[in-house]
């Protein structure tokens, strides 16, 4: 509208705050918010952003790069390569079949078949950024539906380097020469013949490897010794550009090399430092992606053929319905996942807008051609979320959870007086131990796949959503004493303690929490049992290095329980304090200084030297020699 880049950046960023707080407000997907707010500032309603749409389109897809390399940090090369089966499995029949039934689409409504072999290509892929968004924005990224949908994306982000390699292949020889002045999709690799580019992608990949233990984690080291947090955020964001240039530099998806790289840093302790610094990033631009994506809708486009674009985006959406869903069936996963899968990825791609325009840029398909499949990929991706949202509160409730906890449904009503939310690593490890001294808990989960298993391991484990006061009813509430909630997940904790609280206020809450902060809320909405996952098992472990030092190990076990309670003390006192940061930073201080000399007083206080129980010197003689009489 002005012209200006200042003004721009308002308009999005007011656009954002005020849609995407809506959407929330409409307990809808921020996606959704940032996607209206694309539409209502782009060139076809507001106009706040003219034909510069699709240049900051493609900066925003920076954001899907940031945030498949984030992705890759969180998963180690060993668990990376136990998925290789369900990566190739899931993704190459989804890929497949896709391309498949879409090019016999194509192909039916009259285009020439190299278009119609492009257009299901593109249609194969499905959008990283959308689907990913919303697995980990709902929490869903270690269920069965949340790994399959990664490994199937994960499939067809490297798929693309051989779509991508593949496309010069269609075009005539007559309109080779035309190509040559089409730079932008050019790359190091292109005009090498196919043994040699194939060598140049795997010595970049070792390249990468290598660099990640050589260089990449020595240059942290450095920036990390000099202080200066803007020097590693600096590092950071070089980290991940390098990389994304270098694999496009060579002809590869720049988000696949993003991957690549933090699968490698992984196991650095540079990971959560790296995870930290980049989040912000990540989540700015990916809204930008989400909002460049509204503005690009043309709606003149879709004013010319409206019949033909809407039948062409129906047809599309419920084919690769119907791949994913069978996809879904082969690989064995419940109903339930099944549909989460079915929905979440029935739309096209990002990379759907790369491989469009690198074919328009060969000529191989028309202007025609190319508009109207931007137009159908844009509004494919925009109302994911809306269908979704479809599926999860008028479907899913009907067949999908009505069908896995039919099974359980008479078990349920015996009830016991605890019931246990969550049985992941850290809540089967609660029922184990109730279980091994007598004590039996109701146990919910979420996750109906990781029900079956559980149940064939002998756990008596019930599918459902807990958040719900009708599934909360028929485990038992009514009569039970203790509801532990052992999910990772607080807000949905948070959930099940404002609907119980209300019905049934004599159930006492046991809960998991992440860290500090988490238990901070927790307390201020007035839970007293709050249990950080990581407290006592750092603790042992500080507890056994002493116990290597010389230590004897009854102090030390009583100096972890003066620890604890030293620590919840202060956690109570500091959870009602204002957390702005100079406040909060002196108080805390304040506080781990009381922790500490409080400590130090204990052990001085004689334990040491009179201390004569568990490890001390005449126990381990009678331990030594059977025979001493006592």
């Amino acid at each position: 509208m002005t012209g200006s880049i200042l003004f721009e950046a308002i308009v999005f960023l007011a656009g954002a705050i005020i849609c995407v707080s809506i959407a929330k407000r409409l307990g809808l997907s921020s996606v959704i918010g940032y996607l209206l707010a694309g539409v209502l500032i782009g060139p076809y309603v507001l106009g706040f952003i003219g034909e510069e749409g699709q240049d900051i389109l493609h900066f925003a897809e920076f954001g899907v790069v940031v945030m498949l390399f984030l992705i890759g940090l969180e998963i180690e090369p060993k668990n990376f390569w136990n998925m290789r089966k369900t990566i190739v499995g899931m993704g190459g029949i989804q890929v497949g079949g896709t391309m498949l039934l879409s090019y016999i689409l194509f192909a039916a409504l009259g285009f020439d078949w190299k278009v119609a072999l492009v257009i299901s290509m593109a249609v194969a892929l499905s959008s990283t950024a959308i689907a990913l968004q919303t697995i980990k924005e709902k929490g869903l990224m270690n269920t069965t539906f949340g790994t399959s949908s990664f490994s199937i994306l994960l499939f067809q982000d490297i798929i693309v380097i051989f779509m991508l390699g593949f496309i010069p292949l269609l075009v005539d020889s007559e309109h080779k020469t035309s190509t040559e002045n089409h730079s932008e999709h050019a790359n190091l690799l292109e005009n090498l013949p196919v043994g040699l580019q194939t060598l140049a992608i795997i010595l970049s990949v070792v390249l990468i490897i290598v660099a990640g233990r050589y260089l990449i984690v020595p240059m942290l080291r450095k920036v990390a010794k000099t202080g200066v947090r803007e020097l590693l955020i600096a590092a950071a964001l070089l980290i991940v550009f390098g990389i994304s240039f270098l694999m496009e530099y060579v002809g590869i998806s720049p988000a696949l090399g993003a991957f690549l790289g933090g699968v490698v840093l992984s196991n650095s302790e540079f990971k959560h430092e790296l995870e930290s610094t980049l989040e912000p990033f990540k989540n700015l631009l990916l809204g930008l992606f989400f909002m460049a994506v509204g503005a690009s809708i043309n709606f003149i486009v879709i004013a010319k053929s409206p019949l033909t674009i809407g039948g062409i985006l129906l047809a599309i959406i419920v084919l690769k319905a119907v791949v994913l869903f069978i996809t879904g069936h082969i690989f064995k996963l419940k109903l339930d996942q099944k549909l989460l899968l079915t929905f979440s990825l029935a739309q096209i791609g990002e990379f759907a807008f790369v491989l469009l325009s690198f074919a328009f840029g060969l000529n191989i398909l028309e202007q025609e051609q190319m508009d109207m499949m931007l137009v159908i990929t844009a509004l494919s991706m925009s109302i994911t979320p809306i269908i979704s949202m479809i599926n999860e509160r008028l479907i899913l409730p009907k067949i999908g959870t009505k069908e896995s906890i039919k099974r359980p449904m008479d078990h349920i009503a015996k009830s016991q007086k605890i019931i246990l939310v969550g049985f992941g690593h850290f809540g089967s490890t609660i029922g184990r131990f109730l279980r091994s001294h007598g004590v039996e808990a109701t146990i919910l989960d979420h996750d109906s796949n990781r029900v079956d298993f559980l149940r064939k391991m002998g756990f008596e484990v019930y599918y459902g959503d807990a958040t719900r006061l009708d599934l909360l009813e028929s485990a038992g509430i009514a009569e039970a004493k203790i509801i532990i909630c052992a999910t990772n997940k607080l807000s949905v904790s948070k959930a099940i303690s404002k609907i119980v609280k209300e019905k049934y206020p004599h159930v006492e809450f046991m809960i998991r929490t992440k860290n500090r902060y988490d238990a901070y809320e927790l307390l201020n909405l007035g839970h007293q049992n709050i249990y950080r996952e990581s407290l006592e098992t750092s603790l042992t472990l500080a507890k056994d290095v002493l116990s290597k030092m010389g230590f004897r190990k009854y102090t030390l076990t009583r100096q972890v329980q003066n620890f604890i309670k030293y620590d919840e003390d202060s956690l109570r006192r500091l959870a009602s304090e204002p957390k702005r940061e100079d406040d909060y930073i002196f108080k805390a201080k304040k506080e781990l200084e009381q922790q500490e000399k409080f400590l130090n007083e204990d052990f001085k206080r004689g334990v040491v030297d009179y201390d004569n129980h568990w490890d001390s010197e005449h126990i381990r003689k009678a331990l030594e020699n059977p025979n001493t009489k006592k």
